[in-house]
């Protein structure tokens, strides 16, 4: 007998390596007299009659996977951002500032963040620069 399954797992696997990527990096530095990270800001407008957090996600889409949750207030640093400008993303301390990110120095070359703290892409509706 013919396995049947055998094509449809082949077509799911070549349709799964074509998708976007399920995490975007968030990429830093390139600007020789900017911090990698240029600007810190803070969670802000939130509803606190709805939701009343922010979700990080994994790439600069409402379909990226929620990573983590953010309260308004809380600092984060704006490192990169989508051409449109709809989406920033972020890099933050999970702990509330105890951890140094190593954002604060410039990078002469861009890359993706590769430090001790989160990131992720949020709704840049939601934050606010604070100092950059």
């Amino acid at each position: 007998m013919r396995n049947r399954t055998a094509p449809i797992i082949a077509a799911a696997a070549v349709a799964l390596i074509g998708a976007a990527p399920a995490r975007q990096p968030v990429m830093m530095g390139g600007t020789p007299d900017l911090d990698a990270c240029p600007a810190t800001a803070q969670v802000t407008g939130l509803n606190p009659r709805g939701d009343n957090f922010l979700s990080v996600r994994s790439r600069p889409s409402k379909a990226g996977l929620e990573l983590d949750r953010l309260r308004g207030g809380y600092t984060v640093w704006a490192c990169d951002e989508t051409a449109n400008g709809e989406w920033t993303g972020i890099v933050y301390d999970r702990r509330g500032g105890a951890v140094d990110c190593g954002v604060g120095s410039p990078l002469a070359r861009r890359q993706a963040y590769a430090g001790p703290c989160a990131t992720g892409w949020v709704a840049s509706r939601y934050i606010t620069i604070v100092a950059g």
